[in-house]
């Protein structure tokens, strides 16, 4: 159960490589690495930068093709989605206008789909109401990767990078939903949250602390917040210096 929780493990089966001399993970997506690598050319699979699995071509609803070196110098959500899934629809619409306001107000930011879905028809047929750019659907090989270098287990997910192309937050879902008019992009994880119905969702990534205070009476939920957020920093802090996720 501790391998379990350590790990995260949300669904089976389920493969974890970690490097044995520094116990840190070196791929969370193990099953797709022994489906494309079979004969484990690629071995010992470690994570490669951005840049380098997402190399290539690039497609916008209207055909047109780019380099994805366009990405460079940009936040990048990379959306892990398909039409097929009620939710990931749902977040789309919602993704559609923060998108919008962030480039409104002069943000360099772009998202990359990376489809899920059954068909070639279903790709197009959700990526026309798309604004942003995709990796092509026949390129099985590069959205394998991706999925890979990011151990997606499920969809929707929106992975936030920033401009170097490393990890601000893997709850770029729970961003977007809880920050509507995009005041807080890129989204740098917060020490103490609220906990609310779109963000339980982090429930799950690890052990939390759930601090109950009355809702009605405002001063009790701010003065809980500051006994806490410096605890909640001092964790994180210890937990990045040994660069693994608090």
């Amino acid at each position: 159960l501790k391998l379990w929780n350590k790990y995260r493990v949300s669904n089976i089966p389920s493969l974890i490589f970690i490097d044995a001399s520094t116990g840190k993970v070196v791929c969370r997506n193990g099953l797709l690495v022994i489906r494309d690598d079979p004969e484990g050319l690629e071995f010992p699979w470690g994570p490669k930068p951005f840049s380098e699995v997402v190399a290539g071509p690039l497609l916008r609803n209207n055909g047109q093709t780019l380099d994805s070196k366009a990405l460079e110098g940009s936040h990048v959500g990379v959306y892990f989605s398909a039409h097929w899934c009620p939710p990931c629809r749902s977040l789309t619409r919602v993704l559609v206008e923060s998108y919008r306001k962030i480039k409104e107000a002069g943000q360099k930011f772009e998202i990359l789909f990376v489809s899920a879905d059954r068909s070639e028809d279903s790709f197009k047929q959700y990526f026309s109401e798309m604004p942003w750019v995709a990796v092509p659907y026949a390129d099985e090989a590069r959205r394998s990767r991706l999925n890979r270098l990011y151990g997606i287990q499920g969809i929707p997910t929106l992975i936030v990078l920033d401009s170097k192309g490393d990890v601000i937050t893997r709850q770029g879902r729970v961003e977007v939903l809880n920050d509507i008019e995009c005041h807080e992009f890129p989204w740098h994880p917060k020490p103490v949250l609220e906990l609310t119905d779109s963000n339980a969702v982090q429930l799950n990534e690890g052990p939390c602390l759930v601090l109950f205070v009355d809702s009605e009476d405002d001063g009790e939920s701010e003065a809980a917040k500051q006994l806490i957020q410096p605890i909640a920093e001092k964790i994180i802090a210890k937990y990045k210096a040994k660069e693994e996720e608090a």
